[in-house]
């Protein structure tokens, strides 16, 4: 009997990672699977109609829908999925990424609130990790566990106004030491979670020491209470139009911002290393859902296309035009992106985020521009209806194109991916040295000189 999870993804790759599930991980995908259908997906249209469209009571609201669906799935025990406990013993379930990866595509389909739904949104994700790996008992006991146990929310604080931030070298924010305190004084942006009413921390990157000789030991990153004295929220930003209201992508204003010294984490000049640890996996997490998404998209096309009342001058809209072709592109980009994610999420289970950048790097600029494709397909199947606030796709389509420079934008990771590939030459070289050698032989050996 085929795993529920086949109608959700494809059969082929099913095949190629079911032997690599465990039991617990195979239950556990099944009951996700059953879930998602069940609750997830009939509540989608009715968190976003939760939320109030009154400008400021949209930023007071904890979505009733989708607490209730927290409440279910922590019943059953879906909760904290992409927390390995090969990695985190402590707090991680007996998941490997892989078998998350499976998961968060499935989430995928249902958008920010599935994820949240389970206890696996961003950027709640990335903060966990850190305070899970780098975090002090204190640390771990006052922020950690209420995180893990769904009673608060967090943002992470890095990107700034008026600086190019996908270089995290050009960070302003001061954050230096003052008797027994810190104080932050910067001004940030694109700050996501920082807008919900259950936001009680911020993770703050800034520079401790803007004078040291290497630029990779400049920063730290502090832990900074939402009700601090001096944060100040100045605007949630719209991504085409959308305000991803309660959570938000917003403005923010550190102005002598004071916390004590325990709120530094792993020690001063350590946020570079904290971000990579911390990026890593948050940027595989965004692929997995992007690919969800995508499938998201292709099934309602397909719908969408075969659908009798749909019929334009006497056909389908599959028998116009190009539709069945760009159904099959779509399929096949998807297919091809999914095995990407899925060795991805491996590579990371066996020498975790730092031994599979590479495969994370092409990751992050293959699916999300992939993603986008096929969705934009998909509202051109649904015209006009496909822009509006009336499909999912529309608001797909925004959240998948600003992915291309969440995390780092697709030319920082091209470029990584590009270098780390011309460091191969002098082995390539030396490897077709040896076969002009051998060939060489080979020549004298029969005779064929003058022939090649």
């Amino acid at each position: 009997m085929a795993h529920p999870v086949v109608e959700f993804t494809s059969a082929s790759s099913w095949a190629m990672i079911e032997d690599k599930f465990s039991d617990f991980g195979k239950e556990t995908l099944a009951k996700l699977v059953q879930f998602v259908k069940d609750e997830v997906l009939p509540a989608e249209r009715v968190a976003h109609a939760q939320i109030p469209t009154d400008p400021e009571q949209r930023w007071k609201v904890v979505i009733p829908v989708v607490q209730d669906l927290k409440v279910k799935a922590k019943k059953l025990g879906l909760w904290n999925l992409f927390l390995s406990k090969a990695h985190y013993p402590k707090y991680g379930v007996p998941l490997s990424n892989l078998e998350y990866a499976v998961m968060a595509e499935v989430l995928g389909r249902g958008g920010q609130m599935a994820s949240e739904a389970v206890n696996c949104s961003a950027p709640d994700t990335g903060n966990m990790e850190v305070l899970a790996r780098y975090g002090s008992p204190e640390q771990q006991k006052k922020w950690l566990e209420p995180l893990l146990n769904g009673e608060i929310r967090s943002a992470f604080s890095m990107t700034e106004r008026f600086v190019s931030s996908s270089d995290a070298t050009n960070i302003r924010t001061s954050i230096r030491q003052e008797g027994d305190e810190i104080v932050i004084n910067g001004h940030k942006w694109w700050i996501s979670g920082a807008g919900d009413p259950r936001c009680a921390l911020h993770l703050v990157l800034g520079k401790s020491d803007p004078n040291n000789s290497d630029k990779y030991q400049q920063q730290s990153i502090v832990i900074v209470p939402s009700n601090a004295p001096g944060v100040k929220i100045v605007r949630p930003m719209k991504v085409f139009g959308y305000d991803d209201a309660p959570e938000g992508h917003c403005e923010v204003i550190y102005d002598n911002v004071r916390v004590p010294l325990s709120n530094l984490v792993l020690g001063w000049g350590k946020g570079f290393e904290i971000i990579q640890g911390r990026l890593g996996p948050g940027r595989i997490h965004h692929c997995m859902r992007s690919i969800g998404a995508a499938q998201m998209a292709l099934d309602l096309m397909i719908q969408r296309v075969t659908d009798p009342s749909r019929k334009t001058f006497g056909k389908y809209l599959y028998q116009h035009g190009t539709v069945v072709a760009d159904i099959a592109k779509s399929t096949a980009e998807i297919e091809g992106a999914r095995l990407l994610v899925l060795s991805a999420a491996q590579q990371i289970d066996k020498f975790q985020a730092k031994g599979a950048m590479r495969e994370i790097a092409i990751a992050k600029f293959v699916v999300p521009s992939m993603a986008l494709q096929v969705v934009d397909r998909a509202i051109q199947a649904f015209g006009a209806e496909g822009v509006s606030q009336d499909q999912p796709i529309s608001y797909a389509w925004a959240g998948l194109r600003t992915l291309r420079l969440a995390d780092g934008p697709d030319a920082v990771h091209i470029q990584q991916v590009g270098q780390r590939e011309l460091k191969r030459a002098p082995a390539l070289t030396r490897r077709a040295a040896e076969i002009r050698e051998k060939e060489k032989k080979l020549v004298e050996k029969y005779g064929l000189k003058g022939h090649l």
